[in-house]
Order: C-alpha cells, then structure tokens, then sequence
C-alpha cells in the first residue's frame, strides 16, 4: 500500500508539472504579474522650449522581442511616483498588460511633475517659428521623439489613447504626428468647451458640473507638486444640488461665496459668455487634418461630459482627411464606462450583454495590437455602434448610416406628436419662472448624475412648465440613426430664453422590471430620456453675437442635438419634451437679455412661453429613420 501510494504522490507530481491535469493554472492576479514582468522607471524628457516633461515608464522584463509603446498623456497625475512604487494596472484593459507593451505615462505641461505653465485645452499653433512655439502637438512629438530613441528595446512603433482630457491630449498628439505615431484613439475627447462638451452645451453653462470640477482641478499649483501635497478644498454642496445651487443666486455669488477669487477659470468662463475668439482658438475640430495615424474615436451614447466631443472628432476628421484610417466606436456608455465594468446595464437601463468587455476584448485591444504589433486583422468597420433599445453591435459602413431618411416629429394639439404635419394651426404655452426651475432628476443629489442621461422623466411630465408630446402607440419599430435637430418656433415675453428639447422612449405599461431592483423602481410606463440638449436663445442667430428676443414676437431657433442610434420597439411610445430651464445641469436664464454672469437677482423674471405649430411656423424634431 505504501508503494501504490508512492507511485500514486510520483505521477501526481509529474501531472503538475507537465499540466497533465484537468485543474487549469491559476491567473496571477495583475499587480502582482506587473511586478514580475515589468521594470520601471522615471524621466524628464526635455521638450523643444527646454522645459522639462515627467514620465513614467513600465519596460518589459522579457527582453525576447521588440515592443511598442503605448502613451497616455494627462492632467490628473501620473502616480505613484517613484520606481519602486507601481501603478495595478497598464494600459487601457487587462489584456494590453499580459500581451506586453512598453507603457508611457506622462504628465502634461504644468501639471504636478511636469515643468512649464499650464492652459487648460491649449490652442494649437499652426503657424510654429521657433522652438518656444509648443503646443500639446509638439510636447506629444517630443514625448515620442526621445522614447523611441532613449528606451531600450522598443520596436519603434507608438499608440496614444486617454479618456476626456487625456482623450483631448489624444486628438492633439495626432496632429502633425511624429512618424512612429501608428495608432491614435480619442475616447470622450474634450473638443469644444463652449458648444457641446463638459462646460457649456449650446451657450448653456454646465453649472453643477463646472463647478465640481473646477473646485479642485482649477485651483492653481504653481510649482511641481506631487498629488500627496495637494491640499483639496472642501466642497459645501453635501446634500442637495438642487436648493444649494438656487439658494446661491445669481451665478456671481459662486465666486464671491465659494471660490473667493482662487480658481482662474471660473472667472474665464464670466469673462467669455459668447463664442469668441478665445473658444475658438480652443476648438481642436479644425486642425484635425492630414491625419497619418489610424484614428479611432470612441464614445458612449450616455456619456454625460463628452458625448459630443466623440462625434464631432470623428466627423472632423472624415471630412478633412479624406482616406485617412479612421472609425467610430459608440456604445450604451456613461463617461468611460468602455474601460471598467461590464457594461450591462447604467441606471435602471438594461442592455442585455456585457458591452464595455466586449469592447475591450473585441475592438479595442485587436485594433492596437495590429497596428502596434502587426498581430491579426480585425478587419473592424468603419462604425462599431450600439444600437439601444434593441440593444445589438452593429457595423455601419458610413456614419450615420446612408440608408437613414430624414423625417419630422410634428406637434399637433393636445400633445400629439407624429410624422406628418398637423391641419390645424395653433400654439401651446407654459410659464417659466427662473426661481423655480424644472429639475433635471427626481432625486436630491448633489450635482450632474451619470444616469440622467437614462433617467425616467414622469415627473418631468407632470410639471406645467414643461410640453409634452407623444405619439399614439407604436405599431412597429422605429429605428432613427444620426443626429437629431430641433426646429422649434417660439416667442417668449422676455428678452431672452433658454429652449431645452427632450427626446424620450416611453415603455409600454406592462413592461418587466428589472431584477434586482432594491430601490422598486416600476419600469411600466418608463419614461426613458434618450437624449435631450439646452439651447441658450440669445444664440440663435450666432455664438458670436448675441441678440435679445422681442417680447411676442415668433422667431426660429434651431440646432443640432447629439447623434443617437436607438430603436423604439413595438407598443412603445416617442415621447419629446420642451421646456426653458434644466437646473442645476445647467445655469439659470434670467430670461432678461443681461450678461448672465453678472446678473442680478432682480434680473430673474418669469416669461410666457409659446412654441408655434402653423404653416409659416411648423416646429419639430428633425430625424434620421433607418428603413
């Protein structure tokens, strides 16, 4: 017996070692694989202006081959500092770190280690005579230009990618990109601070999220400073956005009660209340050009900070360099949610898949790898889009897709809306009080949700300050695919006005909830927000120059809202809201034509609101119906 189990201890031990076994090996859990696969180490790259530029860089232990760098340049610090401390996680999935890349975490200009001053989205020059001319395009030259020729070992092929800020670093560092610069993917870029991301949506300031944001980020650091050293201000809004912002007042206060004069560009955001010269020059659309690198920009459908900036970066660049590799990926995301978690579901939304995994595995990680490593085709489309509400990928050849027709969501009375224009002529009506503004969610939060891009709008529905139109039950599917564009006739009895439009699937009354569902949310009759946009009335001519409304008479304002891909399913209903204020999201519209950021409290009246549907002025929503 004691042989047999001798012999029985032998071939176990053999089985292990030679993986004759049916127990598969254990993953070592990434930080600790980090550690044992990569070395690194810190620099100061020198830039062309002599000011000096912090990186961090993993290297692979394995010196067998050649490898690509992958380079992420940010704002928000790239710790832990120190070559013995190391970050749990490279690149931008799982995958990228147990593949083995070269990894390059940079600090931008003026931000902790970095040397020089900071400016936040800074313009680029086109018109370079010297070295002292920089911009991100050339500190992301020189970035690459001293790692491909200092560290060890690389393979002289580089990729860039960042979300948000570091997605506007991305779009930056493709322009008049160094030669090894081979694979380049924005995903949410800050693109245009004043019409469409983070800050201002149409001339409408972001407050809750401007003021979150900047309470931190903006506070000067005028010396290379580590994160550790940073002493965070408090933030006071701990309860309720809502009553913290109105309690406030006039935009002004913010500064005079909260900031006191300490974060520079809360008071360039006053200063700058129309689209000058000064947001223009931060515009990085028009640059976006001769584009060498394969591009591909990724966004989420629900992304509550850049939604625009993914859309606009790819279309600029389709447009302005034609036969460049370049590819839209959209998904049912909040702002980043591709690069963690699973994706499945944001809010009470389900999406029936684990998205964001499908992404990193499917899309994002074969895209780098064969244009970094020369590993496989994926032979990816020209859009790799969601399409919500039936919740599938779909592979468009063009964006938006070419077989989308463009209707007209026509308001007819009593809250009709339908394809075809109403006989009869007529207005609806409502009362806008700034001092009691239509909430953006339900709840009492502190300031912009992620989900209330999902959000359910009854209690919107409710309100008398807010329209509501909706068709009669579908009876088939509704597919629209593309952006959205409001054409809305109005006259307001002030001087100015802001014009919010909505545009929402309502689920049919025995629709199942979801499950868990702890907090017994009723998904029957679920009003969900597809997509809704602010536009600030006094723009409705020009960003550049504003105009008062006069009181009665009816004018046209029209604009864009962002792309969707969204299909109403049978026994649903399309639901489109219009009303003049979406508060705290964004900043309150005296309805007086005054310079908002200066306003006074007596400048806050109420208005009549009237949006026209007649023959010499037919409002409506603009679509694209995919057949």
């Amino acid at each position: 017996m004691r042989l047999l189990s001798s012999l029985l201890f032998a071939f176990a031990l053999v089985a292990q070692e030679t993986g004759d076994t049916d127990e598969k090996p254990k993953k070592v859990p990434l930080p600790e694989f980090i550690k044992a696969n990569y070395t690194k180490y810190e620099y100061r790259i020198p830039a062309r202006d002599g000011k000096r530029l912090f990186v961090s860089v993993y290297v692979p232990k394995d010196q067998g081959e050649k490898w690509p760098i992958w380079l992420n340049r940010t704002p928000y610090s790239v710790a832990p500092y120190g070559v013995n401390n190391y970050r749990t996680s490279l690149g931008p999935s799982e995958k990228f770190a147990r593949e083995k890349f070269i990894f390059v975490y940079a600090d931008v200009r003026g931000r902790y280690l970095s040397e020089g001053e900071y400016v936040n989205v800074r313009p680029h020059n086109p018109n370079k005579r010297g070295p002292q001319d920089i911009d991100e395009s050339t500190d992301t030259y020189d970035t690459i230009d001293w790692l491909v020729k200092n560290i060890p070992n690389n393979n002289g092929r580089v990729g860039i990618s960042g979300i948000s800020y570091p997605g506007f670093y991305s779009s930056a560092g493709c322009v008049d990109a160094h030669p090894a610069l081979k694979a380049c993917s924005p995903q949410a870029p800050v693109t245009d601070w004043f019409i469409g991301d983070d800050f201002h949506h149409n001339g409408v300031l972001f407050l809750a999220h401007a003021y979150r944001f900047f309470n931190g980020f903006g506070r000067p650091r005028p010396e290379p400073v580590k994160p550790d050293e940073i002493v965070q201000p408090l933030n006071p809004n701990r309860t309720d956005g809502y009553k913290f912002f109105l309690d406030a007042g006039p935009l002004a206060n913010i500064n005079e009660k909260y900031f006191k004069n300490d974060v520079p560009f809360w008071n360039e955001l006053m200063k700058h209340p129309n689209y000058d010269e000064y947001w223009k020059a931060k515009n990085i659309r028009p640059h976006l050009k001769n584009m060498k690198p394969a591009v591909m920009t990724v966004g989420g459908w629900f992304d509550a900070e850049n939604l625009f900036g993914a859309l606009k970066v790819y279309d600029a660049i389709e447009k302005q360099s034609p036969g460049a590799n370049n590819m839209l990926v959209m998904g049912p995301w909040f702002h980043g949610g591709w690069s963690r978690g699973d994706g499945e579901r944001l809010g009470f939304v389900d999406f029936d898949s684990k998205t964001s995994v499908f992404y990193r595995d499917e899309i994002e990680f074969p895209f780098f790898n064969y244009h970094l490593k020369g590993k496989g085709d994926p032979k990816l489309p020209e859009a790799y889009v969601f399409e919500t509400g039936t919740n599938i990928w779909r592979k468009e050849a063009a964006w938006p897709p070419k077989a989308a027709a463009a209707k007209s969501l026509f308001f007819h009375p009593n809250g009709k809306l339908a394809f075809e224009p109403p006989q009869a002529e007529g207005f609806d009506e409502y009362i806008s009080d700034p001092n009691k503004p239509v909430p953006f969610i339900s709840e009492h939060r502190t300031g912009m949700t992620r989900e209330y891009m999902v959000d359910d709008q009854r209690f919107a529905s409710s309100r008398t300050d807010v329209l509501t139109y909706q068709t009669d039950v579908l009876e088939g599917e509704v597919t629209l695919a593309g952006p959205l564009n409001a054409s809305l006739f109005v006259s307001t009895t002030g001087t100015d006005s802001d014009w919010v439009v909505k545009l929402i699937d309502v689920f049919p009354d025995d629709f199942p909830n979801p499950k868990p569902n702890p907090r017994d949310v009723t998904m029957g009759g679920y009003q969900m927000l597809v997509r809704g946009e602010p536009f600030r009335g006094r723009f409705r001519n020009s960003f550049e120059k504003p105009e008062p409304f006069t009181p009665g008479k009816m004018e046209k304002v029209e604009f864009e809202l962002p792309d969707i891909y969204h299909t109403f399913r049978r026994g649903h209903r399309i639901m489109i809201h219009i009303q003049s204020s979406w508060f705290p999201l964004g900043d309150r519209n005296p309805q007086t034509f005054v310079d908002i950021g200066a306003a006074k409290q007596s400048d806050f009246v109420k208005a009549t609101q009237r949006v026209y549907r007649q023959k010499n002025g037919q409002s409506a929503v603009k679509v694209r119906v995919l057949p």
